[in-house]
Order: C-alpha cells, then structure tokens, then sequence
C-alpha cells in the first residue's frame, strides 16, 4: 500500500489531480450505472411478475380439475388451447410429479420451494424465482397453491401446486445490452473527466509555473527586482502566493540594497581612520629606519593621534557590529524588565567624564520597561555623547525622564530643518560636523533600539537654540510582579 502511495506522491500535481479527478467521475458514474441497472432489472422482472400473475388468474378452474384428475397420466389434449412454443404451466404434486397444462410446450425444473409451496394449506401463497426449463433456457417462474374442488365431492385437496412461467431470454438480452451501453457511457464519461481534470490543473496550475519558474530565475541569477503579476480583486490562494512572493523579493532587494549601502558606508567610514594611522605609522617607521628621530613633541603628537584614530576605528566596528545584529532582538531572551532611570544615571555618569566642562542638570524619575539592558543603555549613552559633542564650553544639557519620556535638551548650534529627515540615517553626518569625530551611527543605533523596545525617538530645535531629543518608551512606574 505504501508503494502505490508513495509512487502516487511522486507523480506531477497536474497528474494527481486528474487522476483524482477520474476516479471520483468514475466512482460516481459506477455508482449511478448500477443503480440505473438494478432499477430498469426491477422494473422489467415486475412486469414479468404482473403477466405471471395474469395469467393464473385468468385461466380456467376445470383445466386444473382435468389436469389433477389425471396427473400421472399422458398429457392430456384441449381442444381450445393447444402446445404453444415457449409457453410453460404445470401442477406439481408435493411428492415432485409434474402434469404439464395442455397449452405448455416445456417443463420447468422444479426445487423444493415448489413443494413447500404444493403442501401449504394457504390458498393465496405464491412464490416467484428465477429457474431453468427443461432445456435448461432461464424463465421466471411463479408457483402458486392450488385448491381443486373435485367432481367427485371429495372435499378439497391441497397437494397441488401451479408453476407458471415465461422465458428470460428476452429481458436478459435487454439487461445485457443496458449493461454494455452503460459502460460505454462510463468509459467515456471518465476519459472525458479525466481530460477535463488535466485542463482544469492547467490552467488553474498556471499562475504557480509563473511562481515555479521566477523563482527558478531568481535561485540561478540571483535576480531580486522579478515581480509575478497578480490581479488587484485576486484573492486565491494563489494570488495570496504570488503577493507573498513579490513581498518576500522586495524586502530581500531591500535588504540586500541596505547590505551593500552598509558596506559601502562602512568601507568609506574605516578609510580616513586607516589612511590616517598608515601614515602617521609610516612616519614613526622611516624615523626609525633612516636614524633621524622625530622630535619628542611631534612624536607625542603622531602618538596621540594614533592613539585617537584607533578609539575612533574600534568605536566604528562597535556600531557596526550593533548594526549587523538582527531586528529580532525584543523578542530573544537578552529582554527583560530594566529600571530606566538607573540606565540614565549609568549613562549620565559616562557624559560627565566626557564633559567635564559642562554643566549636566538631571531630573530623572522611575520607569521600567522592557528591553535589552546594555542596548538600551548605548543608546542613551549616544544621545548624551551627541548633546555633549555639540554643546559649547561651559554650556548646559538638560536631562530629565519622566512617565516614560527622556528629554535631552543641549544648547548647541542645533539642526537645521532641511537636515533634520536625516539625522537618523546611517553614516549621515551633518557637513558642519564632519570635522568632528564620528562615525554617524550613533542616532541610527539609538533608534533601532527604541524601536525594538516598542518606542519612537525624534530630534527637534529647542526654544532659544539648540536640540531636544526625545524619546518614548512603553512601561510603568513601578516594576511589575515576578511571575510565580
């Protein structure tokens, strides 16, 4: 059973379907041919009936009376009905004799339910069956109980029975032929299914052989910009297919564009820090090799300035490796409840020793939310470290949280409005502040991880100069109950 199956499974969807497709037609059509067949047997048996019971009724009492006065004798003659070929009567004992009636011109074999019937005292017993003749042609046979009043006032006897009889030749030749037209009619009606099943697949296949066959193109050129047409008011399983598959192209072209962007960004950002360090580590090389020593000012110089472009090259692969991460963070299980207020105060520390010639106020109140702790913390900490880089000597940040919105107000030359659909780009920098140092991943890291954590952050100028970030996080103020 499993092999049939298993080489069912094996064969093209269009294939199966037709074949499901016939047997179903043919199982249908098996099913009404029988039926159709069983009826038109009944019906024409209980015409066959109808004349057998005809006939006994309309023959007449003194044939029976001649024929059992003198059953066991030669047949005797009638000079009203004589032999007929083909035509069947006879009285049958309970002991088996059989008189044949004067018209019949054959005998019928008889079985012991004629007997039976011959020794029932019921005058209104009847028996109908199939049998043979004599010459063993099939007929249908009726047997009946017969009550014969002799002449002779002997009362009445009920030994006798009659069997009457018509051939079966005629109605199974009819049967025969309804049976053959019957599976000519079968026959071609599951052919014709059949086809119709395999034109039905065809055409309702064909929307998947579009699908099959673009992503047959995309697994060999790696072509993401194929699209499957797919009608507006469609709304199929197949339809539903083809507009998954056209999603699942565009965020893959969507993703791959980002990659590349990414890398191309990354590239341009990690060649000003290299280019710089090779040249200050050629200078320091060819003073060593040529024997002249740089003086120890600039030599001290070169040193920080490797020392700063190596912090500045380690932070770049930090935001890059925070960007490479999945979007699927809040839902792994570096989540967890985390008391933000205390994340602030960790990140207002790091601010104050970067700033120490700022004047930091802060106002913070408890919020708890549900993040990634260190992620939530980097990126407060950039906020800060971008209020702190632009802020002037002797300038004032305000922080303040409070229901879930941290506010960091700095007093900079702030963010002109053409710029500011930017800010939180990846390696956008501002042309004012491309002097600085930065990679320009610091916002886009920030709002990734707002909005992996359920909020939104937004940049906008301040009243009186400068920038306010602000940023919303879902959660309370006081930490929900541990789970039992």
């Amino acid at each position: 059973m499993r092999k049939p199956m298993r080489r069912f499974r094996a064969l093209p969807i269009r294939a199966r379907l037709s074949l499901l497709v016939a047997a179903a037609v043919a199982f249908a059509v098996a099913a009404v041919s029988v039926t159709c067949w069983f009826i038109v047997q009944g019906k024409l048996y209980a015409e066959l009936d109808d004349d057998l019971r005809a006939s006994v009724i309309t023959l007449k009492q003194n044939q029976f009376e001649r024929v059992v006065d003198t059953c066991g004798a030669s047949p005797p003659e009638s000079d009203d009905i004589g032999p007929q070929s083909g035509s069947y009567g006879q009285v049958v004992r309970t002991d088996g004799t059989v008189c044949l009636l004067p018209f019949a011109s054959a005998s019928v074999k008889v079985t012991g339910g004629d007997k039976a019937v011959a020794k029932d005292p019921d005058p209104d017993s009847a028996r109908f069956r199939n049998g043979v003749d004599g010459d063993g042609a099939p007929v249908r046979v009726l047997t009946t109980a017969v009550t014969v009043e002799t002449l002779l006032g002997r009362g009445v006897a009920n030994d006798y029975a009659y069997v009457a009889a018509v051939p079966l030749d005629s109605t199974r030749s009819t049967l025969n032929d309804l049976a053959l037209i019957l599976l000519l009619v079968s026959g071609i009606g599951v052919l014709g299914a059949a086809a119709a099943g395999l034109a039905v697949a065809r055409a309702g296949l064909r929307p998947v052989d579009r699908l099959t066959e673009a992503v047959e193109h995309v697994a060999r050129t790696e072509d993401l910009d194929v699209r499957i047409p797919v009608e507006d008011d469609a709304e199929d399983e197949v339809a539903r297919l083809s507009r998954s598959f056209n999603s699942m192209t565009s965020a893959l072209a969507s993703s791959r564009d980002l990659q590349q962007q990414l890398i191309a960004d990354a590239g341009h950002e990690l060649r000003t820090p290299l280019t710089s360090l090779r040249t200050n580590i050629e200078l320091l090389t060819r003073s060593e090799e040529t024997g002249r020593p740089i003086p120890a000012e600039d030599r001290r110089a070169l040193l920080a300035s490797v020392k700063a472009q190596m912090t500045e090259l380690a932070a770049l692969i930090g935001d890059l490796q925070e960007l490479s991460r999945p979007d699927t963070d809040q839902h792994s299980g570096r989540t967890r409840i985390v008391a933000w207020q205390d994340v602030v105060e960790a990140a207002l520390r790091r601010a104050r020793l970067r700033g120490p010639e700022l004047t930091i106020t802060a106002d913070v109140h408890p919020w708890y939310v549900r993040a990634e702790p260190s992620a939530l913390e980097r990126a407060v900490v950039n906020v800060l470290d971008n209020a702190v880089k632009f802020s002037p000597a002797g300038g004032t940040i305000d922080v303040r949280l409070t229901d879930g919105v941290l506010t960091v107000r700095d007093h900079g030359p702030g963010i002109p409005a053409d710029e500011l659909p930017h800010v939180f780009d990846r390696f956008w920098r501002s042309p004012s502040a491309r002097a600085l140092p930065g990679s320009g991943l610091g916002l886009s890291i920030v709002a990734r991880t707002v909005q992996q954590a359920g909020g939104e952050v937004t940049l906008t100028p301040a009243e009186g100069g400068g920038t306010t970030a602000t940023v919303r996080l879902p959660g309370a103020p006081t930490p929900p109950p541990e789970a039992p």
